[in-house]
């Protein structure tokens, strides 16, 4: 029998007909199955129930839970608002349009690869944090514990620096000429305080960005109605399937580490599908309904006690599975309709803007070419004022400063919670502290050092921390494929394992991403640019 079976009855740890126990192995009933040595369980007496586990490397084991019944699959509200929220950004309303600019709208065939590769990294990332209620980064260490901590450092490495932020507040200060510095201090602060105050994090950052991204769709596609063309928009779809196109510049040191960032930014990048495996968890998704949520930090002391591990339901009871199939169905409705959709259409409105934005202001394309990366948004604020007045050419710099707020508010949550998660868990002595309260301290500590760097650090403006931030994050992307193939064929029992496909796809996103990184060191010396 494999390793991976599950005993098929007492997924509950309730009294078990036949269960073997420590004085001897009562005999089994019809149908059913002496449980595994991988199994482990327990008894106080002969007659007493056995609660049995399931163990998935050498750290603590997990005991067998139910799974609660699965929500319709069709739904608008979930834990996907956040890659969401962190994909519609700067990737796809600057440094997309920006290349569309340089290169033509063909050169979005790169985008298609890169969002799309993300949508199943999405679905196999909730296959873990939906069967366990952990984190990708218990997983992690279930497999080998320095994984972990790879990306514990990684991320403070990557998202210290304050990027979306910053590119958002320079757009701001083009609409009211306060400095962007004072801008995005403002904001740290502000994403501070409403985190602190909220009684649980997740419900309020759900609400606040469903409400951020509605705007932000709607009206984009509105403007990019009005301002752009059918021609427009059909090589704007078109350049999606130009398959191998690309230019003999874009291979160019200037321009290649930019075009590896912005693949990278073609949704959510580096770490943040790591992170949404939190998310899911707070939102109660799968055997995430058996963790607490967390709290913010005026309401810590009311955080309920944390489990030092997560759980597993009964793969080998045919009702649990069928739970499991309706979850699958309700995070591949997430991956496929709203986060690649909704990311999809906010692209392509974008990329209508620039072409439009080339058209009414053709010598824009070399000003980009010689260095001026930010002149892409003068030109798409001026595609917006053509759509018959000058104030829209505002309200399109308020888009752009509402996406890095948006991006802003989940990286910030993303980065505190996962750093309290590890920290919590793996870090002795943490546990005197209680989660909400570590999740306080990453969240301000990130705050203080990023207005340090905002006020006092080596930044080269927005544009250029943006570009180190896609870039750098493309190395973190290729190392999470890598520990996802391992922590789901490792850790989970056989019957909720990833197939063959979803393997072969996370095993060509790991390439992709790393090998474009080692490329672009190898063959130009450029790392970040």
């Amino acid at each position: 029998m494999d390793s991976s079976d599950l005993n098929a009855a007492g997924s509950t740890g309730a009294p078990v007909p036949g269960a073997s126990t420590e004085k001897g192995t009562r005999p089994l009933i019809p149908g059913q199955r002496r449980p595994h040595p991988s199994e482990s369980t327990s008894a106080t007496t002969p007659s007493a129930p056995r609660e049995r586990f399931w163990r998935a490397g050498r750290l603590e084991p997990m005991p067998i839970r139910r799974l609660p019944e699965a929500p319709p699959s069709i739904h608008i509200l979930g834990p996907t608002v956040f890659l969401v929220a962190l994909g519609v950004g700067m990737g796809e309303s600057y440094m997309w349009p920006r290349l569309v600019l340089v290169f033509g709208p063909e050169i979005r065939w790169l985008f298609l690869i890169g969002v799309s590769l993300q949508a199943v990294v999405m679905l196999e990332m909730s296959r873990y944090a939906m069967a366990t209620g952990e984190s990708i980064f218990f997983g992690a260490a279930r497999v080998f514990k320095p994984l972990m901590w790879f990306f514990f450092v990684t991320a403070i490495l990557v998202y210290i620096w304050p990027g979306h932020l910053s590119a958002g507040a320079s757009a701001f200060e083009r609409v009211t000429g306060i400095p962007w510095q004072a801008t995005a201090v403002a904001g740290m602060l502000l994403v501070g305080v409403v985190f602190t105050l909220a009684k649980v994090v997740y419900s309020l950052l759900e609400s606040v960005l469903s409400i951020c991204i509605g705007l932000l769709v709607v009206g984009t596609s509105v403007v990019a109605a009005l301002v752009g063309n059918f021609a427009d928009l059909a090589s704007t779809v078109s350049g999606m399937f130009a398959f191998g196109h690309l230019p003999d510049e874009a291979t160019s040191a200037t321009w290649f580490p930019i075009l590896v960032g912005s693949i990278a930014f073609a949704g959510p990048s580096g770490m943040q599908q790591m992170w949404y495996t939190l998310h899911l968890r707070d939102k109660g998704a799968g055997m995430g309904a058996h963790i607490p949520r967390i709290r913010g930090l005026r309401h810590a002391g009311e955080q309920e006690s944390m489990p030092s591990r997560g759980f597993m339901f009964d793969t080998s009871d045919p009702a649990e599975m069928a739970k499991w199939k309706g979850w699958r169905r309700w995070v591949t409705f997430d991956a496929f309709v709203l986060f690649w959709g909704v990311t999809m259409l906010v692209t392509i409105a974008f990329t209508v803007l620039a072409q439009a934005s080339a058209r009414l202001d053709p010598g824009v394309v070399e000003v980009i070419r010689n260095g001026e990366r930010d002149a892409a948004l003068d030109a798409m604020a001026s595609s917006f004022a053509a759509a018959g007045t000058p104030v829209l050419g505002t309200v399109f710099f308020c888009f752009i400063a509402l996406i890095g707020l948006n991006a802003t508010l989940g990286l910030f949550d993303s980065f505190s919670r996962g750093q309290a998660d590890m920290t919590y868990f793996f870090v002795p002595g943490a546990k005197r502290f209680s989660i909400s309260k570590l999740y306080g301290f990453f969240l301000w500590g990130l705050i203080a050092f990023g207005i340090a760097v905002l006020l006092f650090g080596p930044a080269d403006g927005p544009a250029a921390i943006l570009d180190t931030l896609a870039f750098l994050s493309t190395f973190a992307m290729g190392a999470y494929c890598v520990v996802l193939l391992l922590v789901n064929n490792i850790t989970l029992p056989k019957p909720i394992r990833p197939g063959i496909v979803s393997n072969v796809i996370i095993a060509f996103a790991a390439l992709f991403y790393l090998g474009a990184l080692f490329y672009s060191l190898f063959a130009y010396g450029v790392v970040v640019s």
